[in-house]
């Protein structure tokens, strides 16, 4: 699901902030921008990341602002005077002029200046454990959040079908007769001068009709609707589920269209359909 927290701290002379984002994906995507102080924790961070988001494509980031003066490069103040006091013999020699530029050129000459590194103190990474446990906690509310707005669409579309399911039933008997007359119509206009067996054309006609019956996909489609709110009423994670009774659901509409031999009906199971479509493109964004 789509979320995004955020967290920050002051220590030694610097500003750290912490930032997560989070997109929809079917598989755990993550992605992290670490400075080299915290690379020692890298693991242990993205093992946080897998078990609290679960899934999604993640983009973790810890960003740091030097607000002090000091920095990591130090000028190496007895190699630069080295330097100078060598290639000043040299332009001499050479009858060359020494100015500011001498520098510039020094400046540029290997080792001029060092880096040094930070240890990354036990104090410290407390400190950003802490706030990177509070950018989850941001994240977490923002998928809430989230999660409210797409539970109220998938059920408003969950009614939708159940609202069209009952829609279907003044259709269903008038869809039997109309069956029953063509058929008979269609025999009598053979013209086979009463050489029928009316016994063997009734049990045919019995026969026929009870394949576009579909009174079992409906109770099936109606308890896949029942089903599908209580999981998504449930506590845990739960989407994959969902998914599976969404399929189902399919199944049985599909069904009912198959079987509806009437033009209302299947009006009535493309509406169904639209619905369902958006139900499974929303399902993908629940964990």
């Amino acid at each position: 699901m789509t979320g995004f927290g955020k967290s920050g701290f002051e220590i030694n002379h610097k500003k750290v902030t912490v930032e997560i984002k989070s997109l929809n994906s079917k598989q755990a995507d993550i992605s992290t921008r670490i400075p080299s102080l915290y690379r020692e924790k890298e693991m242990e961070i993205r093992k946080e990341i897998s078990d609290r988001l679960v899934r999604g494509k993640i983009d973790f980031g810890i960003f740091i602002e030097n607000l002090g003066e000091n920095g990591n490069a130090v000028i190496n103040e007895g190699v630069v005077k080295s330097y100078f006091s060598e290639l000043s013999r040299i332009s001499q020699g050479l009858s060359i002029p020494v100015n500011e530029r001498l520098l510039q050129i020094v400046m540029r000459l290997p080792d001029t200046v060092k880096v040094t590194y930070e240890t990354l103190e036990e104090e410290e990474w407390e400190i950003l454990r802490k706030h990177i446990f509070l950018a989850f906690q941001e994240t977490d509310l923002f998928r809430i959040r989230e999660g409210k707005a797409l539970e109220k669409d998938l059920r408003e579309n969950l009614g939708t079908i159940t609202r069209l399911l009952d829609e279907i039933a003044p259709y269903e008997q008038p869809r039997i007769e109309n069956v029953r007359n063509r058929l008979t119509a269609n025999l009598e206009s053979l013209q086979l001068n009463g050489n029928i067996d009316a016994n063997r054309f009734e049990q045919e006609l019995i026969f026929y009709l009870e394949r576009l019956d579909f009174n079992e996909e409906k109770v099936r489609l109606a308890n896949h609707c029942v089903f599908f709110l209580e999981t998504l009423e449930e506590a845990e994670s739960n989407g994959k589920k969902l998914s599976f009774i969404a399929q189902e659901i399919g199944r049985e509409i599909n069904t009912i269209g198959s079987k509806a031999n009437e033009s209302n009906i299947q009006r009535i199971v493309v509406q169904m359909k639209d619905a369902l479509e958006r139900i499974k493109e929303q399902v993908l964004n629940i964990l």
